[in-house]
């Protein structure tokens, strides 16, 4: 039997009070078959997918070749420089991106130790990016996880969105169903068992394109603004919109949908959290541009950078996406939007941890190309690496502590301390630009106006670059480039993306930080102790004092 849900409504039905409103009343989902198509409240044509249909066609996934296989044909609708790709996954510019969620299966087979975790759900061992956190000692080898994967791949491997997703679902819905008598939590469960068994991956869409900032979501000029429940029926809702900036949105099997910000009681058709397949009906991409993206397009491997890996954002959209009532994880609860936030950022921003292994890569770049100039012993240089591993660390115990405080909520799943949490999200904003600052010093002006690979190549002024871009003599020239050409992708070219500006504005930039860090400082208690140490009595004792005084 499918779960409860809230009962279905048109998009025209109005409350007792006038406006919008969703019935409280809730009903058992229809068991039996229905129709298999519908007209979708834009007027599209939208077939009416059961959870079974949907879970089918994915396969079961145990290998980085198995998944790479699973993202092709799928019939999506993505837009990159203007055109509609017949097949992403053979684009040059997606296919670094592919490659980086790859490296997260290929890890659970090498490492399983660190990338794998033994599931209660199934009672069977999981890739530890869908393992529900069971102690603090998951959280810590989770962050030890992601930040070997940064090493690894050198760039955002796009799955901790999807992870950090899986665990605020399990502690909200739960709360949901508490207080509220509906069955999202047994769904939850029920996606998350599947999801595990298969092996997949999966998006998360938080953030909306918002419009005008001053704005709640029912005030927008443009009601798509905000990714929203556009229509209901009795086997699902529709969901019409966009949500930005989505991390791996295109290379994950399903993406789950969340509200971005505290909602009022006037948007409730914003309050719904949804999952549904990346190949869903009425999905469009359009893929997000990148610093020296088109060098992917180019021959050689040398100006790449970082050839094999690379971060993914894509702009999607909803025309009346159909999501069966079994995939429906909230709906019109507005009250728990700003739970459901607060605690995905507590996960969320530890999980930044993993700008540690880029950070790694970077320091290793810089030592490398300091040792290629030959100046590796130099008493300024090696001060500079320890400035910059002082800094990644600084970065990786604050997520690491952020773990190890960390407090079990009601439904068994343990979060991140959230002051530590966004101490460390808050050190990732600025810590990785200094790293890299010190990375282009160590490395020089050549890193940004090194000439190209083909001019290496070339018969004409290659041997004159072979001899005039030396370094050590042992060194060969190429290696030298390599290096450069390294730096330069991680502090301004396409992994810049992932190690700069989404470590500023990734998981809400920094004033969303100190907001919390604010909310959580205790200023109050930190006040009195500094008091008592002064000798200052508290107002009613000083008050007393002072009764009889001469």
């Amino acid at each position: 039997m499918r779960g409860t849900g809230r009962r279905p409504r048109s998009r025209g039905q109005r409350g007792e009070d006038g406006d919008m409103q969703p019935s409280e009343q809730l009903i058992e989902a229809p068991t039996t078959d229905g129709p298999t198509t519908a007209t979708a409240p834009g007027g599209a044509a939208r077939r009416l997918e059961t959870a079974a249909e949907r879970w089918d066609r994915i396969p079961a996934i145990a290998t980085g070749e198995d998944y790479l296989a699973s993202i092709r044909d799928r019939g999506t609708t993505l837009y990159l420089f203007g055109e509609r790709l017949d097949e992403p996954a053979d684009h040059p510019i997606i296919q670094p991106s592919i490659n980086a969620l790859k490296a997260t299966y290929d890890l659970a087979i090498d490492e399983p130790e660190l990338a794998t975790a033994h599931s209660s759900l199934i009672d069977a061992p999981v890739n530890r990016f869908l393992h529900v956190v069971e102690s603090p000692d998951d959280l810590i080898a989770k962050h030890q996880m992601q930040r070997r994967l940064g090493q690894l791949t050198g760039t955002c491997f796009q799955r901790c969105t999807g992870l950090d997703t899986i665990s605020v679902l399990h502690s909200v819905t739960y709360d949901v169903d508490r207080d509220h008598g509906t069955g999202y939590h047994r769904r939850y469960l029920e996606f998350l068992k599947q999801a595990q068994r298969k092996n997949v991956l999966i998006a998360a869409g938080m953030t909306d394109p918002k419009g005008d900032r001053s704005k709640p979501p029912h005030q927008q000029a443009d009601p798509d603004l905000f990714l929203h429940v556009s229509g209901r029926n009795e086997q699902g809702i529709f969901l019409r919109g966009a949500k930005a900036h989505m991390t791996g949105g295109w290379n994950q099997h399903w993406i789950c949908v969340l509200p971005t910000m505290n909602l009022r009681e006037q948007d409730r058709d914003y309050a719904v959290v949804a999952l549904l397949p990346g190949d869903a009906e009425g999905l469009t991409y359009v893929y997000g541009r990148q610093a020296s993206d088109t060098r992917a397009m180019e021959p050689g491997t040398i100006d790449k950078g970082n050839a094999c890996f690379g971060g993914q954002e894509v702009l999607v959209h909803f025309d009346d996406v159909f999501v069966p009532w079994e995939h429906v994880l909230l709906d019109g609860e507005t009250e728990v939007a700003q739970k459901l936030v607060s605690r995905f950022t507590a996960y969320h921003r530890a999980s930044y941890v993993c700008k540690t292994g880029l950070g790694d890569v970077m320091t290793g770049a810089a030592a490398e190309i300091a040792d290629q100039n030959g100046v590796a012993a130099a008493a300024h240089v090696r001060d500079k690496l320890v400035e910059m591993v002082h800094l990644n660390e600084t970065i990786y115990s604050s997520s690491i502590a952020s773990a190890a405080r960390a407090t079990k909520l009601d439904s068994g799943i343990w979060m991140n301390d959230e002051m530590l949490a966004n101490v460390c999200k808050h050190n990732v904003t600025r810590f990785p630009y200094e790293i890299a600052r010190l990375a282009q010093d160590l490395a020089g002006g050549i890193v940004v106006t090194m000439p190209s690979e083909a001019d290496f190549r070339s018969e004409a002024v290659g041997p004159l670059l072979e001899r005039m871009l030396a370094g050590r003599a042992d060194v060969s020239t190429e290696d030298r480039m390599r290096i450069l050409r390294l730096i330069e992708n991680l502090t301004l070219g396409r992994n810049a993306v992932g190690y700069l500006t989404e470590s500023l504005h990734g998981a809400g930039s920094p004033q969303g930080q100190r907001i919390q860090i604010l909310r959580g400082a205790q200023l109050e208690e930190k006040r009195g102790l500094a008091r008592a140490l002064a000798g200052i009595l508290p107002p009613e004792q000083g008050d007393a004092a002072s009764v009889g005084a001469p």
